[in-house]
């Protein structure tokens, strides 16, 4: 199982580097930026993620997973935001960022001072996407793309999960886990701009901010995101 998923994630990053190395310009392809909330970060994201999605799709002749990675979520950018401002909570420790997408909370735990960052996402393509961030952001981050939601969670001092709780079929196998590693002693903190599964009485609000929202299909400029841990 664990070799088509390491074959996969190595046909992704050649093709992401592909793209990042393409000359020319335009609304389908990616750009590495500054994270608005996070300027600190730069990420390969595209403009328009929906029209990079239909061209590789069509270039692959076959149906691609979302490219989530190749925006910049509100939930995201509050966890990596608290971070840099509290590198106390990641200093010196092994951190796990859960659905890291495009890997911005991996790579701010990494500026914090992390001693260990992994960086988890099912996706191929979010590993690439991962590998080729960390590397424009000079930090070593790992990246898995195993199923972590069955596990006791336990592997990491702290685990970030941001914006990983968008629809109610996830959330119902995010949360059990979320609770498991803060049982076995993790600290586990979550950014959620709330999109309707945030289960009130078991996360505990730790602060808020209030983020751009540069991800697709957005009705708010600025969306309040919280972080949060469990009760």
């Amino acid at each position: 199982m664990l070799a088509p998923v390491r074959d996969a994630a190595v046909a992704a990053l050649s093709e992401l580097e592909r793209e990042i190395g393409a000359p020319g310009g335009g609304m389908d392809r990616l750009r590495l930026v500054p994270t608005p909330f996070v300027p600190e970060v730069r990420l390969h994201v595209a403009e328009d993620p929906i029209l990079w999605w239909a061209r590789m799709e069509a270039s692959a002749g076959r149906r691609l997973p979302p490219p989530y990675w190749a925006s910049v979520w509100a939930g995201g950018q509050a966890l990596a935001r608290h971070l840099l401002d509290h590198p106390d909570l990641a200093a010196g420790r092994r951190v796990l960022d859960l659905a890291a997408g495009s890997g911005l909370v991996a790579i701010a735990a990494a500026l914090a001072g992390a001693e260990q960052v992994t960086a988890n996402d099912i996706d191929p393509y979010a590993i690439a996407a991962v590998t080729v961030n960390a590397r424009a952001n000079r930090v070593r981050v790992a990246a898995t793309g195993d199923d972590l939601l069955d596990t006791a969670g336990d592997d990491a001092d702290l685990l970030l999960a941001g914006d990983v709780l968008y629809d109610r079929a996830l959330a119902d196998r995010v949360l059990p886990f979320l609770a498991r590693a803060a049982a076995n002693g993790t600290e586990v903190l979550v950014g959620d701009p709330d999109r309707g599964h945030l289960p009130a009485d078991r996360l505990a609000l730790v602060t808020s901010y209030p983020v751009p929202t540069t991800e697709p299909a957005v009705d708010s400029p600025v969306r309040r995101v919280q972080v949060l841990r469990p009760t």
